[in-house]
């Protein structure tokens, strides 16, 4: 018997058994917190199928793109330092790079839109973390390493010099991967043959591009070799925001409860109930690069990339049971009240995102091949008149955004006779480079009687666009009134 003296023993709870884990955790982490190394099983299928053809268009276009040019210029370069920027064969300068907010807002609300419609199928499909981690490193690593069952025998045994031999080759082509892909993000900034000269500089020539370089590869070797799925499930945001995104309307990878429960393995034995579909074979589960049970129903970590459903589909195929025991459905379709389309969620973020594509379409229409403005002579008087005209200093600043060289002219037109003296009435420019040409407009003094609009006309000769500005003389009668 226990003295009132003696504390109460705790009370110790069962711990759960290490392969065990609560619905609550996330399917790459163990009870007690521990994260469980994802070694996801090879799938095959039509969906497994679709994705490597969309890994392998969007790898060469973050790969290659950079290095294409277009015009004799990179397709795509954002030089910052000289703030010269091309995209598609058209040049931007930094007075464009408003029009960045308006592309920023196209693809956040088009990704609003696409959540609410499809769910997380960005993330499975198209984001670059998911692009290259399935579609370059994990063959790298099947390659070397073996299908899921020889990778975890692989981390279990004791380390020898097979083991050593397999884990350096794997970690050697990881690296030279990673350096290429760094080189290429790194040509986005400085262009494909700039960076050419730079490699064949050496690292002493250029220190700051190769310490980015150099920083960029061991991030992405840090990403795709150790972290992997941590990002998409612990840090990136985006994940966390399906929550606001989705209605009970959203199709998403879902499993047919009604279908499948209750589960029940195969046998040719007279079964004493009735079972589903589902014979509770975790092929869906080992298939799943975060490791979650889609049978659960729909959880933060799902990526959409349907791996669950191509392995699913292959048990039903060999059973001679229908497929699709997992595939796409909503929430109201898994209760039976049927799919709607249209809904005010999925119209707003539709709307929005064509109102951002729409105004981004009309303003790069609508961009001139030349940016002209017309400043005021600093540290002069705005006017100075004589006894017998009134004249009006300015300059006229000139910025060429063709890819290509350029030849403008220049004139001033006015509703009463003028004078005019141009530093020169034809300007020839390089691609974004800018000139300033000083004028000076005299007008006699009986003329001026009141407001006078001068017009200012900039013909480019590259693309044959005209422009007229205007301009407001000033003179005592103009600033009286």
């Amino acid at each position: 018997m226990t003295s009132p003296t003696e504390p109460t023993p705790p009370t110790r709870l069962p711990l759960l058994p290490t392969h065990a884990v609560p619905p609550s955790t996330l399917g790459t982490m163990k009870h007690d917190g521990s994260r469980i190394k994802m070694q996801p099983a090879d799938v095959k299928g039509k969906w497994m199928t679709r994705r490597r053809v969309v890994f392998a268009l969007l790898i060469a276009f973050y790969v290659v793109m950079p290095l294409v040019e277009i015009g004799g210029k990179p397709a795509i370069q954002l030089d910052a330092a000289a703030r010269r920027f091309y995209l598609f064969g058209a040049t931007f300068n930094a007075q464009d790079f408003w029009m960045v907010l308006l592309l920023v807002l196209s693809f956040a609300f088009g990704l609003l839109a696409l959540t609410a419609w499809r769910g997380r199928v960005w993330c499975g499909w198209a984001c670059p973390q998911t692009v290259f981690l399935e579609g370059v490193y994990r063959p790298i690593e099947r390659f070397f390493e073996g299908s899921r069952e020889q990778r975890l025998k692989l981390d279990a045994a004791p380390w020898s010099a097979r083991k050593l031999g397999l884990r350096a080759a794997k970690y050697a082509v990881f690296l030279f991967v990673s350096l290429n892909i760094a080189q290429a993000a790194a040509a986005i900034f400085v262009g494909p043959r700039e960076l050419l000269a730079m490699i064949l500089d050496g690292p002493r020539a250029h220190p700051e591009a190769f310490l980015l370089v150099m920083g960029f590869t061991a991030v992405l070797m840090f990403n795709f070799t150790w972290f992997r799925e941590q990002f998409c499930v612990v840090l990136c945001p985006y994940g966390r925001l399906q929550s606001v995104l989705h209605d009970k309307d959203s199709i998403t990878v879902s499993y047919f409860e009604k279908r499948g429960e209750p589960r029940g393995k195969v046998s040719k034995a007279p079964a004493a109930a009735p079972k589903g579909d589902c014979v509770d074979c975790n092929r869906c589960v080992v298939v799943c690069p975060t490791g979650i049970d889609i049978r659960n129903g729909m959880q933060m970590e799902c990526l959409a990339c349907l791996q669950c459903v191509d392995a699913c589909d292959d048990v039903m195929h060999k059973l001679k049971r229908p497929p699709e025991l997992i595939g796409f459905a909503s929430h109201h379709e898994l209760i039976g009240k049927g799919r709607t389309v249209l809904r005010p969620r999925l119209a707003v973020y539709s709307a929005l995102m064509l109102l951002s594509l729409g105004t981004l379409g009309f303003s790069l229409a609508t961009r001139t091949p030349f940016e002209s403005n017309v400043i005021r002579t600093k540290g002069s008087n705005p006017f100075v008149m004589t006894a017998e005209v009134v004249r009006n200093p300015f300059e006229i600043h000139l910025v060429n955004k063709n890819p290509e060289p350029s030849r403008f002219h220049l004139s001033i037109e006015a509703p009463v006779p003028i004078e005019v003296v141009l530093g020169t009435p034809d300007v020839e420019l390089a691609s974004l480079a800018d000139a300033r040409v000083p004028a000076m407009v005299s007008i006699k003094r009986e003329l001026v009687k009141g407001p006078l609009e001068l017009t200012i006309v900039i013909t480019d000769s590259h693309s044959g666009v005209v422009k007229r500005q205007p301009l407001a003389f000033l003179s005592p009668m103009s600033v009286g009134r």
